[in-house]
């Protein structure tokens, strides 16, 4: 398996950054725009999609400002990857945009980052923004 490369993305959200934090923070939430179902178990994360599931390990969590998740898989796997969701309010402008962290093999970066915007349109749409 060839190593995992880190891309960063930042896409323009308008909401409150107190609904947005619980939509990227919590289970009930997370199964609004990321996937069809979640389940929580201490600080493990089940994300259901079309009957396949995936956990990932909640790493770390600042109220109002970002989550942090590792898939089980590469935890297991011992690779230093996560995923993040980081809310980022500009300080002029007010302007509140997602900034997303994330892994992929160097040829599926496109196919994750397009997987990535179409999730936050998803987002975009469950809050009517």
């Amino acid at each position: 398996m060839s190593d995992k490369i880190q891309f960063e993305m930042e896409l323009e959200i308008k909401s409150s950054t107190a609904i947005l934090f619980n939509m990227i923070s919590t289970p009930s939430g997370l199964s609004e725009w990321f996937a069809d179902d979640v389940n929580i178990k201490k600080d493990l994360f089940t994300f259901i999609w079309d009957g396949s599931e995936e956990s990932a390990f909640l790493l770390s969590k600042k109220k109002g400002e970002s989550v942090k998740f590792q898939w089980e898989d590469d935890r297991d796997d011992d690779l230093k990857t996560f995923f993040e969701i980081v809310i980022k309010v500009d300080d002029m402008t007010r302007d509140v945009a997602l900034i997303i962290t994330d892994f992929a093999e160097e040829d599926e970066i496109e196919e994750a980052k397009l997987l990535w915007t179409n999730q936050v349109d998803s987002l975009k749409k469950t809050l009517g923004c």
